[in-house]
């Protein structure tokens, strides 16, 4: 029976549906989820006799939201009640973590993606102690209820960081040591190098993580940290770039490299789709080119985390007018220091960037 394209919300079901735009998904219309057009199979069956396996898949990114507000600290920090791990789910296979501000001023982020066989948590944020960073407990329950749906009892665990060197990513990958069906990516560079399988191609080669029909690339991308790797997942069409390339102040630590590593990301993404790059931290406000200063526990005024592909161009055209030089460069959604300080500041304000004063926290 061939079906009627045209919406009539009388034939829904759900008199409240007569607002068409209250279940969007039931009005064809709109544009979502047009016929014949893969995306996700994310809806899980009630009962089951095997494992739940998805088709990752797609044609465009998968579906997923990020329309929300990050917890963003407190004056006192003593006082903060929110959350010491915000958890916000993307989609149903991924996942995306926030160290609360409070606890460590850099807040950073962590990624949670799984796959038919196995999930991946990239980085490990700034605090070794569970007490006040209590990552494995919120990735184990994340895990555990994932597993359940799926009908699965044993999810087994990669752990693999964007820098090992970097601190601010990698403090809590003690809590993780001990912890049954996990792998750890080394972080001795050498011997990262050889896990990827990159051992004689680094710089040049792609290394893959599979994690069940969804197999994460991982593009080496040093210039801020001698081991630098960025991830890109082609389900949800995202690149996670860590402290190479992140809306805040980047540390270049060898311009040539960091130059090098941008070009490869554009010629590795000219082949392939990316709806945005998530990277570790946020540190600009959401006035262009103005950031928050080092160890501040309040941050009401950021960024949002997603930036756009262009930004790979922009950070390329920015690189190369500083490379040889002692000096930071202020653009409007990210800031380069290289060779000075995190805390140099600079009298000269960039061409073309509006320069607004942001409203005061206090």
């Amino acid at each position: 029976m061939a079906q009627n394209s045209t919406y009539n919300p009388a034939l829904s079901g759900n008199p409240q549906s007569a607002t068409a735009r209250a279940y969007p998904n039931g009005n064809p219309d709109l544009g979502y989820n047009p016929v014949g057009v893969r995306n996700t199979d994310s809806a899980v069956a009630l009962h089951r006799d095997k494992p739940v396996l998805h088709d990752y898949t797609s044609d465009g990114p998968a579906p997923g939201n990020l329309a929300f507000r990050w917890i963003y600290g407190s004056n006192v920090a003593a006082k903060n009640r929110d959350p010491r791990v915000q958890v916000v789910q993307y989609n149903e296979d991924s996942f995306v973590l926030r160290q609360n501000v409070c606890v460590h001023w850099e807040a950073p982020f962590t990624y949670l993606l799984f796959g038919n066989t196995g999930a991946l948590l990239i980085d490990s944020g700034a605090t070794a102690e569970a007490r006040h960073y209590p990552l494995r407990e919120t990735v184990d329950a994340i895990i555990a209820r994932w597993g359940q749906a799926r009908g699965r009892s044993k999810v087994p665990l990669t752990i693999a960081l964007t820098s090992g060197e970097d601190v601010a990513q990698n403090q809590g990958l003690v809590q993780f040591a001990g912890r049954a069906d996990t792998t750890i990516v080394p972080k001795p560079l050498e011997v990262m190098k050889r896990f990827y399988g990159l051992g004689k191609s680094w710089q040049a080669g792609v290394g893959k993580i599979d994690l069940g029909d969804r197999s994460i690339e991982v593009i080496p991308t040093p210039g801020t940290h001698k081991d630098g790797v960025s991830f890109y997942d082609p389900y949800c069409d995202f690149l996670f770039t860590g402290d190479f390339l992140f809306p805040g102040k980047i540390n270049i630590g060898n311009d040539r490299d960091y130059l090098a590593s941008l070009e490869r990301l554009k010629a590795f993404t000219a082949s392939r789709p990316v709806k945005w790059i998530l990277g570790g931290h946020i540190e600009m406000m959401f006035v262009p080119g103005k950031y928050y200063p080092r160890f501040m526990s309040y941050k009401p005024y950021e960024r949002v985390l997603e930036m756009t592909p262009s930004l790979i161009d922009e950070a390329i055209q920015y690189a190369r007018e500083i490379q040889g030089k002692d000096m930071m460069l202020i653009r409007p959604d990210f800031a380069l220091f290289n060779g000075v300080s995190p805390d140099q500041r600079t009298q000269v304000w960039p061409e073309g960037v509006p320069n607004i004063n942001p409203p005061r926290p206090f």
